[in-house]
């Protein structure tokens, strides 16, 4: 039975948060399953399901993810814990399309949420900057946009090819967004939101953006406002990463500014995310590829996956695991008990480890 607690001299079970686990392929298989064990570690009260959705499984039996699996997710799990996918044996990458932006667009994850944190700023490329600099949140489109695979080829294969992709943005998926920017800096004490687009030269989605943004902005008279195009913000985020607070944009700029953002935080190793629609069934996983040249050489930086399940549990309202685990990770950090790619010398599992046991101390 789960834990009882007592409110009021009345006891009660507290039900565990369910959460489903799909570590993916490469380098997912290795650090998901790590970053499970760091979370049992915290004694949160979730379950864990565990799925083999992957190159592996459509491999060997054609299966991406079964028919009703989306629903399934939607109806019995609080979360999703998801693993990197790729692999260079499915040359379509048809398997990672078809679970990635499956669960994207078909559980409607609107919001990318990406927390871009400095933990040491020996991690930091850039000169003399100290975590405090370093400390911002960029919340993608992730449900719109050109990722929509809306478009057509003409006349395929010979000099007279025309390719097309088209940028898909309503107003119900830009102001559903926008207003989750601003909700989030006021939940969690963030004074500005940044909007970014291109809109001197996308002049109809980024017409569609300026307007919405402006309105919503008018219901948060205590919450700053900014705007850049994205090659400027590109250049604000190494010139003056300190000036960020949230940051909001379209999903193919979110995902190129994002790769930027995790290299102040010391790669793409250290950083999380969260797929997020309020009130249903949200995703989390960390933002590194399937690495298949390093894959089961005992190499990949687990923290970002482990930093993805604290972002999870904290989601799920399990705050003080998340902070456990949290705090664990930046002990780690300054003591260099870590990754080659961050300064240490350990491998996966010794890492994970090494956090897993500065957890259960706690």
């Amino acid at each position: 039975m789960d834990e009882d607690r007592c409110r009021s001299g009345i006891l009660f079970a507290v039900p565990k948060k369910k959460i489903a686990v799909v570590p993916g392929d490469g380098i997912g298989k290795e650090v998901i399953p790590q970053a499970v064990s760091v979370i049992e570690a915290t004694a949160a009260l979730v379950e864990f399901t565990h799925f083999d959705w992957g190159a592996d499984r459509f491999l060997k039996d054609g299966t991406t993810i079964p028919a009703d699996g989306f629903q399934m997710l939607a109806q019995n799990f609080d979360a999703i814990f998801l693993g990197a996918l790729g692999d260079p044996r499915v040359s379509s990458n048809i398997h990672a399309k078809e679970i990635l932006l499956g669960m994207r667009f078909k559980l409607d994850l609107y919001a990318n949420v990406r927390p871009v944190k400095l933990l040491d700023e020996g991690l930091c490329p850039l000169k003399n900057v100290k975590p405090d600099d370093v400390d911002f949140v960029v919340i993608r489109e992730n449900t719109e946009g050109v990722y929509m695979d809306m478009g057509g080829l003409f006349k395929q294969g010979t000099p007279d090819e025309v390719a097309t992709q088209e940028d898909i943005n309503t107003r119900k998926g830009v102001e559903r967004v926008i207003r989750f920017s601003f909700e989030y800096a006021k939940r969690n004490g963030r004074k500005k939101v940044l909007m970014s687009d291109k809109s001197n030269v996308m002049t109809y989605a980024g017409g569609l953006w300026q307007r919405v943004f402006k309105e919503i902005a008018k219901e948060y008279a205590d919450i700053q406002t900014q705007h850049m195009y994205v090659d400027a913000l590109c250049l604000q985020m190494v010139r003056d990463p300190e000036s960020l607070d949230v940051i909001v944009t379209n999903n193919m700029f979110g995902d190129i500014v994002t790769d930027l953002a995790a290299a102040l935080q010391g790669g793409l190793g250290m950083a999380a995310s969260g797929n997020i629609h309020p009130g249903r069934t949200s995703m989390f996983e960390p933002v590194h590829g399937s690495a298949p040249a390093i894959a089961g050489k005992n190499m990949a930086n687990p923290m970002g996956a482990i930093l993805s399940g604290a972002m999870m549990l904290r989601h799920l309202g399990l705050t003080a695991e998340a902070e456990k685990i949290e705090a664990a990770v930046l002990g780690a950090v300054q003591q260099k008990k870590t990754t080659v790619d961050v300064g240490g010398a350990m491998g996966t599992r010794e890492c994970a480890e090494w956090i897993r046991d500065r957890v259960s101390q706690a």
